[in-house]
């Protein structure tokens, strides 16, 4: 079983910037596909950014190219850096990791944006 924890959450104004980090723990881990998605008061939870173990990346058109997806596999952790957030962006941000064919997800990271 892999065990996630999201970090870097927070409250920013808008226009600033947040990266959050995705570490991953378990034994013997090979990592798929790392992916982010949020999830805001109200609304299904939404697909952000995948990359793959080899750093292929793709991302939901609506963001414009404002989020960045990474990931370092020597420390089975992945990151999304956040630009220019708007309060649009308000939400859990939750990642997620296919291991052997199994996704597994984290807890969340709140990210708030004030106007």
């Amino acid at each position: 079983q892999v065990q996630l924890v999201e970090s870097g959450g927070g409250l920013v104004q808008a226009g600033e910037s947040l990266r959050l980090s995705c570490a991953a723990s378990g034994s013997g881990l090979s990592i798929n596909n790392m992916a982010w998605h949020r999830q805001a008061p109200g609304k299904q939870r939404e697909f952000l950014a995948v990359i793959t173990q080899g750093g292929r990346t793709v991302y939901a058109p609506s963001l414009k190219g404002r989020f960045t997806i990474s990931r370092d596999n020597a420390k089975n952790t992945g990151y999304l850096q956040m630009n220019s957030l708007k309060p649009k962006d308000t939400a859990i941000y939750y990642c997620s990791v296919v291991v052997g064919g199994s996704t597994d997800w984290g807890q969340g990271t709140q990210v708030t944006v004030s106007s």
